[in-house]
């Protein structure tokens, strides 16, 4: 009797199904992420049609040309060191694997990836840039994946900092058509907070160092090397904030644009559109539009995609070209 028993039966028959699950969504799981993409995208551009009918275009133009050179440099300038910050990262997972490549080699790369990963989406930049990249420079998948994962890891260790800081002090007025009120995002702020008062914890006081995810061993750096990260990470969300500040030419408290793009740039992540297209309009003329004429936020915002977007991804695509010319001659 025992060696019949049916209990076996729905267990073979759960794994079977779990097989046809993960079957059906490898056949199909791409094409459904590929059009959740274009829907995401075609919303995006939806949205900013609806808020470009409703645009003073003179206005704006008006802006833009009334811009002076030393505040256009200004931006640029603070954009170029926010480049060249986040081309930083890279180095800390050159340290954390021990791979021996240069160390001006690393940030190449990691300007060519950030670049091209703001106007085109991480999958194109952050990550297929990286392993064509330090492919050719002779490393290994499994190595790209951990600089990846750390340079992936550190630009969100800032954010989490910033955002849970601004998020939890209540700097936000959220707009009352919006589904999360000002408690919760100051909530919302806390618990950031607290993911990030986790990790700093971990890394100083877990005797366990190495975790395996997904097939992917983990291992959690010293507390310095973490805390370097984040003060870096930092450095380099609030420049992008300094870029936006200095365009609206000092009209909106400094802290509350760096609040302003830290919902943006989640707001972006969330939508999977490319360059935040729309987006990030659409959430600064919600949250600053009763504080700036519509008109002058909105050329703020396209001088900082020309200097902050366009101008880096024109420099990494020349940079990308020499360094794939090189790579043909070597070979």
């Amino acid at each position: 009797m025992r060696a019949a028993s049916p209990a076996r039966l729905p267990a073979v028959d759960d794994a079977d199904a779990a097989a046809g699950r993960g079957g059906w969504w490898q056949r199909h799981g791409a094409r459904i992420k590929q059009g959740l993409t274009w829907l995401f995208f075609a919303a995006g551009l939806a949205l900013l049609v609806s808020h470009a009918r409703k645009v003073d275009w003179p206005d704006v133009l008006q802006a833009l040309r009334g811009y002076p050179l030393a505040t256009l440099a200004l931006a640029a300038a603070l954009g170029s060191f926010s480049h060249l910050t986040y081309s930083c990262f890279d180095l800390f997972g050159r340290h954390y694997t021990g791979h021996g490549l240069p160390r001006r080699q690393v940030m190449g790369v990691g300007f060519i990836s950030y670049a091209v990963n703001l106007n085109l989406g991480a999958l194109v930049g952050g990550v297929a840039f990286r392993y064509r990249l330090y492919s050719r420079l002779g490393l290994d998948n499994g190595t790209i994946t951990r600089v990846l994962g750390m340079s992936v890891l550190t630009n969100w260790l800032g954010y989490l900092a910033l955002a849970g800081t601004v998020f939890s002090s209540g700097l936000i007025r959220v707009p009352p058509a919006w589904k999360i009120g000002g408690a919760g995002l100051q909530a919302v702020g806390a618990a950031l907070l607290a993911v990030l008062l986790a990790y700093l914890a971990a890394c100083a006081f877990s005797r366990r160092r190495q975790f395996s995810l997904r097939g992917h061993e983990i291992e959690l750096p010293p507390w310095r090397l973490a805390l370097v990260q984040v003060l870096l990470s930092c450095l380099n969300w609030l420049l992008i904030a300094g870029v936006v500040y200095v365009l609206l030419q000092r009209q909106v408290d400094y802290p509350l644009v760096v609040a302003v793009m830290m919902v943006s740039a989640v707001a972006g992540v969330l939508t999977h559109i490319p360059a935040g297209l729309g987006v990030l309009e659409a959430v600064f003329i919600a949250l600053l539009g009763s504080q700036v004429p519509h008109g002058q936020l909105l050329a703020a915002l396209l001088a900082y995609r020309a200097l902050y977007y366009l101008a880096p991804l024109a420099a990494a695509g020349l940079l990308y070209l020499g360094l794939e010319a090189r790579a043909r001659r070597g070979a």
